[in-house]
């Protein structure tokens, strides 16, 4: 029977997922498909209540995933309960009837290169030490163009005069992605894209409103999750600030995180876990650069984040920055949220206009 590697979705980062796995174990990579409402009912149907949305979607991929003959899944999230997730996930689709190879990368609540590289090598035998970085190097540097791309789309698109002309580019430009062959062509891509996104034409006024979007990870990076709630303030003409992306969870936030914990010293004396010391040290930051407002959003349960909303709160008091907390569970209502947007994004132009 032949092998077919599958994982969950996280945004668009499957595209440097699978071009990774896709190099490394020379098997098929099946990428599930965009989490839909079936992806969510799937997921909360088999989970318990009381777990979080990231778990609820993850499991509803990898059903969907079983469901296409995907016969290996493999996990890699790590960085609070989320780390612990992948036994009980894996026992839920195994009471469910399905048969496959569960892979957890995981160790000491992180991924494991190590980990990855031995997986690997068990599905290639002619990888070697010196492929295996190279393709990994490759896929970093897909990830991070990604990122640096995305950082321009939310500094730009808010602004541009026809309407979805960074959408219809960010689309083209990762399709072409999924197609690149190595870090030349990768970046090459990237510079290529770059000056395609700064010749669209905008109108950016020089008063235009800017929101800072922190909290959870993958209410972050999982649009989906959040209603597409970062789009949303975008399509307001709001230019968005978001530092929670792979490149900052993989390469950045180890040797960051000691930096943020002092900058917020005045305000938490501790670590909170996952990404909420960030959330605390960001909002800081751009409260005293005078932004507009902070939008603070998190999966349902998310106890770091928990944790942070009422030191936003203080901040916000303390510095005069108006926070928005928004907590997502697979139950809400769009509707909601889009309300609280519009009330959010009335309260800045209404705050703005009486300066």
């Amino acid at each position: 029977m032949s092998k077919i590697i599958s994982f969950p979705h996280i945004g668009s980062y499957y595209i440097p997922v699978k071009y990774f796995f896709s190099n490394i174990t020379n098997q098929e990579i099946l990428v599930p498909p965009p989490i839909t409402k079936k992806t969510k009912n799937l997921g909360c149907k088999y989970s318990p209540d009381f777990v979080c949305v990231p778990f609820k979607y993850n499991l509803g991929n990898y059903i969907e995933a079983l469901e296409q003959k995907a016969n290996i899944l493999v996990q890699a999230g790590g960085g609070c309960r989320y780390g612990y997730y992948a036994e009980l996930q894996e026992q839920i689709l195994r009471d469910l009837g399905y048969k496959f190879t569960f892979v957890n990368f995981i160790h000491n609540n992180h991924v494991s290169i190590f980990k990855i590289y031995k997986f690997a090598k068990q599905q290639n035998h002619k990888l070697n030490i010196f492929k295996y970085f190279y393709y990994l190097i490759s896929a970093l540097t897909i990830l991070v163009t990604m990122d640096l791309l995305d950082k321009y789309y939310r500094k730009l698109s808010p602004f541009e005069e026809v309407k979805s002309s960074f959408k219809q580019q960010k689309t083209i430009y990762e399709k072409k992605l999924l197609q690149t062959t190595g870090i030349i062509k990768t970046i090459s891509l990237y510079f290529k894209y770059k000056k395609i996104y700064k010749n669209i034409k905008i109108n950016k006024p020089s008063n235009h409103l800017k929101v800072v979007m922190l909290g959870e990870l993958y209410s972050l990076m999982e649009p989906y999750s959040s209603y597409n709630i970062e789009q949303k303030l975008m399509d307001y003409n709001v230019e968005i600030t978001r530092h929670t992306t792979m490149t900052y969870l993989l390469l950045q936030k180890k040797f960051k995180l000691r930096y943020y914990l002092y900058k917020a010293r005045h305000y938490i004396k501790y670590h909170l876990g996952a990404d909420a010391t960030e959330s605390v040290a960001l909002t800081l930051k751009y409260a005293k650069k005078k932004y507009d407002g902070i939008v603070h959003i998190k999966s349902f349960g998310c106890t770091p984040e928990l944790n942070a909303t009422s030191i936003l709160d203080k901040i916000s008091s303390d510095y005069d920055i108006p926070v928005v907390h928004f907590s997502f569970d697979a139950s809400d209502s769009e509707t909601g949220m889009i309300t609280r947007i519009e009330a959010f994004y009335d309260m800045l132009i209404n705050k703005r206009n009486s300066r």
